[in-house]
């Protein structure tokens, strides 16, 4: 499929995909800014209380989409671009194995940097941390309102045992970095939505679903992070409402956290390093240490890494493993069969780079630099793997080898991956690939 990455001159007033016919004063509320006709932004009329539409004598839903079973373990299945960096009103639908294909300047990393955004605020992270050149993030050509202020619109949607639960999230980049506006929905019912309401205090203006003896619960909340994520902290749980409200926000925080941005280098993985924590960083910098791990955690998985590796480097590949150096270091070796081991530092930047995927795609949560929430077993997540330049320095067969590789980790449904590329003619027809063409 192709995603156009839209035609909107300006910064859009309301959260996406607003109800049709509905005006830009309730467009508008969850942002507090609306847009005129010729496409400048502009700030919406204030209301006095945070907006929940109406849902009383509303019949609660058993299920998010009404009816259909829903996977146990929540999952990314789509990332909104409404308005940010060169993308307005795009919507990406994310598989087991999805492939963004597009030219340079289609903008393939931003979208993985959106989604990568957005798990990192669901982990409790700051806004300042999250987007610390957060003027680059505001589409080109967006105009300020009379305040000055421009901002980006990112938003997903997390499947799971709740259904589908829909993130949107509107932030002013200037000229201040601060939250304007998100909403937690579920089906046809929002359960969380915030606004900014006096931009003179550091909180936006928070209503959450009670369906209780009343219908919402008003609160002010920071408005430099994410408020799905701090829901636990401040909804009780006494109500069906409140606890469905929890309910959606932990899938959506879990799907998030399980997000894991993996870029390989291979110049800082030919050098020995220190053991550590044995935990994969995303550079894949310090790969011997995990590989000191995990050949002794579980011979099964990597003998499967051993098989994968055989598929994508030059030789005879009997073994991968780590080796003890004098210094307190350890580096990692191909092992040869009769003859001497080879040292990772010797090989290729493609087989350097396939060897590191293939070990992320066959590895958990528990192995992978990522922020997991503790209290989530990691057999009831899924592990999202971003990987920009997924097919940089790699030849036709390490690409193919390691995106069927993907495939089968995808139809296990512990492992997704979201993969970028400037070409994907080559990924088109594979079984349980998606390819997105994203166009300038």
């Amino acid at each position: 499929m192709t995603v156009p990455r839209g035609s909107s001159a300006s910064l859009p007033g309301a959260l996406p995909d607003e109800p049709a016919g509905a005006t830009a004063h309730d467009a508008a509320g969850a942002g507090d800014v609306t847009t005129t006709p010729d496409g400048t932004a502009v700030p919406a009329a204030a209301d006095d209380a945070a907006r929940v539409p109406a849902q009383a004598g509303h019949p609660d839903l058993a299920r998010a989409d009404g009816a259909g079973p829903h996977p146990v373990r929540p999952r990314i299945t789509e990332l909104r671009l409404s308005a940010f960096a060169g993308h307005r009103r795009s919507s990406l639908p994310l598989g087991a194995v999805t492939v963004l294909a597009g030219r340079s300047g289609s903008g393939k990393t931003s979208a993985l940097r959106a989604c990568a955004a957005l798990a990192r605020l669901a982990g409790g992270a700051v806004l300042a941390e999250v987007f610390p050149d957060a003027a680059a993030c505001v589409p080109e050509g967006a105009r300020p309102d009379a305040q000055r202020r421009r901002g980006f619109r990112i938003g997903c949607t997390a499947d799971g045992p709740e259904g589908p639960v829909r993130l949107d999230l509107a932030v002013q980049a200037e000229p201040e970095l601060r939250v304007v506006g998100e909403r937690l929905t579920a089906g046809d019912r929002v359960l969380l939505e915030t606004a900014l309401r006096d931009p003179g205090r550091p909180t936006v203006q928070a209503a959450w679903h009670t369906a209780g003896s009343a219908p919402v619960t008003r609160a002010p909340l920071p408005d430099d992070r994410l408020g799905t994520a701090l829901l636990p902290l401040r909804v009780a749980g006494k109500t069906d409402g409140q606890r469905r409200v929890l309910a959606a926000a932990e899938q959506m925080v879990v799907a998030l956290r399980s997000v894991y941005a993996c870029d390989p280098r291979p110049d800082a993985m030919r050098a020995p390093v220190p053991t550590g924590t044995g935990h994969l960083l995303t550079g894949c910098d310090n790969l011997a240490d995990v590989l000191w791990r995990t050949r002794v955690e579980c011979g099964r998985r990597h003998a499967l890494l051993v098989d994968a590796v055989r598929a994508g480097c030059a030789g005879p590949v009997t073994d991968l493993r780590a080796e003890p150096l004098g210094d307190g270091t350890v580096r990692a070796v191909l092992g040869r069969g009769a003859g001497p081991a080879t040292e990772l530092a010797r090989l290729g930047d493609g087989e350097l780079r396939y060897l590191a995927l293939a070990l992320v795609l066959l590895t958990g949560p528990g192995v992978l630099d990522v922020d997991t929430p503790g209290e989530v077993p990691d057999a009831m997540r899924t592990l999202t793997v971003l990987a920009d330049g997924f097919d940089r320095s790699l030849d036709p067969a390490q690409r193919s080898a390691l995106l069927g590789l993907a495939g089968r980790m995808g139809e296990r449904g512990h492992i997704r991956c979201v993969a970028a590329v400037s070409d994907g003619s080559w990924a088109a027809g594979v079984p349980g690939v998606t390819v997105v063409h994203l166009e300038p």
